[in-house]
């Protein structure tokens, strides 16, 4: 039985033990503070032992699992339905694209996406305005270049590929944060733009569309292969690689999904563990907006796209 909470006289234990019947009050939202509590609406609340510790409580005819890992799950009812209660997972998106139908897959890895407070407001860390916050921290320059990011996504979103349906966008930053960018995205045309867009989205962790409501850009689950279909050969591109191609011979002879990584960074060797090989399309070292160009270009041209 978990312990009286000394912010709550009476928790839920208490009042089943006391024998203080109260009807079921439907789960609306739930707050899991530090001290692992979790609030539900009133005036349940329930008193965990300890963070990521799973509990079990019965309210009238039905059982539920509690856990301050921020999630909940209906276990059984008395009219045996099985509704499914789960804020854990609400960023994850699965990818829907089947084994034989035709879509490049672009994955910007590395991307130098990292806010910093300046007075009282949120700004994307560049080597442009915050020079000084650099020099304090003894950073080099090169190794904050959103404006990497925000070239290559505006070459890939901007192509026919992209509006024919046959592109799907991820993004990784240096941090491990994973990002889905719907094809339906419009990037800003100017950095000021879009660099207070990705603060946005680093702390809200989702961009809705403001007519629609629909979601533009989330942060999603890792791992990245999650999101891939079953079976999709992964490529990573990289001047350093011994193997040349051109960039046409990368598309696949039959209808299926490929998924090409591209370094979103100024200095460096693109390194990752879930690609099957590493190709280079030219002799000389390539820009990731350039690469996105001519990747993307050489898709519709053997796929027919004007």
């Amino acid at each position: 039985m978990a312990q009286k909470c000394k912010a709550h006289n009476k928790c839920l234990d208490c009042r089943q033990n006391n024998k203080h019947k109260k009807s079921f009050v439907k789960f609306t939202t739930v707050t899991v503070m530090l001290c692992g509590i979790v609030k539900l609406q009133k005036p349940h609340v329930v008193c965990l032992p300890a963070l990521g510790v799973s509990t079990r409580y019965t309210i009238g005819e039905t059982t539920f699992e509690f856990s301050t890992k921020m999630g909940k799950r209906k276990l059984d009812t008395k009219d045996g339905q099985d509704d499914e209660y789960d804020l854990s997972t609400k960023h994850i998106a699965r990818c829907r694209i089947k084994a034989d139908e035709r879509r490049l897959i672009v994955i910007l890895e590395g991307a130098q996406l990292e806010t910093v407070k300046v007075g009282q407001s949120f700004e994307l860390l560049n080597c442009d305005d915050h020079t000084n916050i650099l020099k304090r921290n003894n950073r080099d320059p090169g190794s904050c270049r959103p404006d990497i990011t925000h070239q290559s996504l505006l070459m890939l979103m901007d192509s026919p590929l992209n509006r024919a349906g046959l592109l799907l966008v991820f993004l990784r930053t240096e941090r491990n944060v994973l990002i889905q960018i719907d094809p339906q995205t419009r990037i800003p045309r100017t950095f000021k733009r879009f660099a207070g867009l990705m603060v946005q989205l680093l702390h809200k962790l989702s961009i809705k569309a403001s007519d629609t409501q629909k979601r533009l850009m989330k942060v999603i689950k890792n791992p990245i292969s999650d999101h891939l279909p079953v079976g999709c050969r992964k490529i990573a591109m990289s001047f350093s690689s011994k193997k040349v191609n051109h960039a046409r011979e990368l598309v696949p002879a039959k209808d299926e999904p490929l998924a090409l990584v591209v370094g979103a960074f100024a200095h460096g060797n693109l390194s990752v563990d879930y690609t099957e090989d590493t190709i280079s399309i030219s002799n000389y070292p390539l820009s990731a907006a350039l690469t996105c160009t001519k990747l993307c270009s050489a898709f519709e041209e053997v796929w027919g796209i004007v």
